[in-house]
């Protein structure tokens, strides 16, 4: 089915429910129905290059929009939190972020050869390998273990090799995804571990103190902090 109604999209989608009746579906992918917006809406309502559907797609069906590195020309093409899209005809390029109501939104970056990947899974395989199960549906195989669920890892989208590694750990820097905290980038300053509840983070968010769930950080660096900075500047 190519559509939604707009009433039951997720409230990710920054669109109005009432003005029309149903809005683009995304396809299987790399994210989830809630997690993710169709490239199509992404074309429309955040870099808004059309104003229909019609015209979207004369877009995407060109290859003009590259994501994580590769043209896609599918319209129902699902993106989520940390995608990268590039627009070669205006030498411009986005990181998909959600701002502090849980909607989507663009924020222009300078750097798109590397993405932010996290560690949501490993499976051990043969001859002692494992192999790291990461956003996006990505997976790369690993011959020396050092990584652990929560961590994330810094990829190389031409070489799909592991650039750097960053801890899930007390004093990193983390994303909030999801909760009331959402959009907020602050530092890790307690892990809680419960045998009976989902583990818990306290995090400082500016000059205050908040409880959130683990799950719902994802672990950034300098680079990711300093262009939140920016974006906060120029808002004021």
């Amino acid at each position: 089915m190519a559509h939604l109604k707009r009433l039951t999209s997720p409230k990710s989608w920054n669109i109005s429910k009432k003005e029309y009746k149903f809005a683009t579906r995304p396809s299987p992918g790399p994210h989830s129905l809630q997690s993710s917006i169709p490239l199509n809406l992404v074309v429309k309502n955040l870099l808004g290059y059309a104003s229909t559907t019609r015209e979207s797609k004369k877009i995407i069906t060109s290859g003009k929009i590259i994501v994580d590195g590769r043209a896609r020309k599918e319209h129902t093409y699902p993106l989520g939190v940390m995608d990268i899209i590039e627009l070669p005809d205006t030498k411009s390029a986005f990181i998909l972020l959600l701002d502090e109501l849980g909607k989507f939104k663009l924020h222009p970056i300078k750097h798109t050869k590397t993405k932010y990947c996290k560690i949501i899974d490993k499976t051990t395989l043969r001859k002692k390998k494992t192999q790291l199960n990461l956003s996006s549906s990505r997976n790369i195989i690993i011959a020396k273990d050092t990584y652990k669920v929560g961590d994330t890892v810094l990829l190389d989208l031409s070489t799909n090799n592991i650039k750097s590694h960053l801890k899930f750990e007390k004093d990193a820097t983390a994303y909030i995804t999801d909760g009331k905290y959402v959009g907020s980038t602050g530092k890790i300053l307690d892990i809680t571990k419960s045998s009976l509840s989902k583990d818990k983070i306290t995090i400082k968010i500016g000059n205050h103190k908040y409880e959130t769930l683990k799950d719902y950080a994802f672990i950034v660096d300098k680079e990711f902090e300093e262009y939140k900075k920016d974006e906060r500047n120029e808002e004021h």
